[in-house]
Formats: structure tokens, C-alpha cells, sequence
């Protein structure tokens, strides 16, 4: 099944076009990518790079790393592992659902996963 969610213009988006335009950066292990979640690990290195395509494509984050997560941070994430005040949280909503995007820092500091899902309504 072709998942995508539809903008207001009427275009439909899918998670694999923002990891596409990822594609010059390093990614270390590939977890997961299909049409309604990815997971990737990448280096804290290239952290600016990833947040500046992810805010292209789904505009400011709206949790910060270091932001205490609001009841509505918790309740969109509960059913991704939740969201916690070190990760960063972006989310666009279209017409028929919302894209999400987490930040989840490793202890080492060098690691980072990036767990993005199409929560559809």
C-alpha cells in the first residue's frame, strides 16, 4: 500500500522523499524505511544538515533538545516511544494526518536515530 499524506495544495507527501534528499549525508545503519516509518542512525556531525532538511520539509521543530515535552508533545509520540526532554520533535500536519520526526541522541555523542512516522487520522 502506497502511504502518503496530502498537503494543502493537493500534493501528496511520503516519508521516502525526505529521506531521499538526505541523500549526501552518512547514514550508519539503515533500521527501517518503508512508506509510513523510517529509522536511521547518523552522526552528530551532520546534525545541522539533518535539521535543516527536516525543517524544509516540516518547518521549526516543536520540541527543542532541552524543552520539557507538553501534554501534546506526549500524546503524539506515545505510540513512537514517547519523547523525552534530550530529543528534538518536528511535526507538519496535513490534511489526513501528520508527519513526525524525533532526534534521539546517543549517550556516546556521537550517534544520533532519527525515527520519523505518518501518523495518518
Amino acid at each position: 500500500m502506497d502511504r502518503r499524506l496530502n498537503t494543502a495544495e493537493g500534493r501528496a507527501m511520503k516519508l521516502r522523499e525526505i529521506i531521499d534528499c538526505c541523500g549526501g549525508l552518512n547514514v550508519t545503519e539503515k533500521r527501517s524505511i518503508s512508506d509510513d516509518f523510517v529509522e536511521l542512525v547518523f552522526q552528530n556531525e551532520e546534525i545541522e544538515e539533518w535539521q535543516r532538511i527536516l525543517t524544509a520539509f516540516l518547518g521549526e521543530p516543536q520540541k527543542p533538545e532541552g524543552q520539557q515535552p507538553s501534554e501534546k508533545d506526549l500524546e503524539l509520540t506515545k505510540n513512537t516511544g514517547g519523547i523525552r526532554l534530550d530529543q528534538t520533535l518536528f511535526e507538519k500536519e496535513f490534511e489526513n494526518g501528520s508527519i513526525i520526526a524525533k532526534f534521539w541522541p546517543w549517550k556516546d555523542k556521537i550517534h544520533i536515530t532519527l525515527r520519523m512516522a505518518l501518523l495518518e487520522r
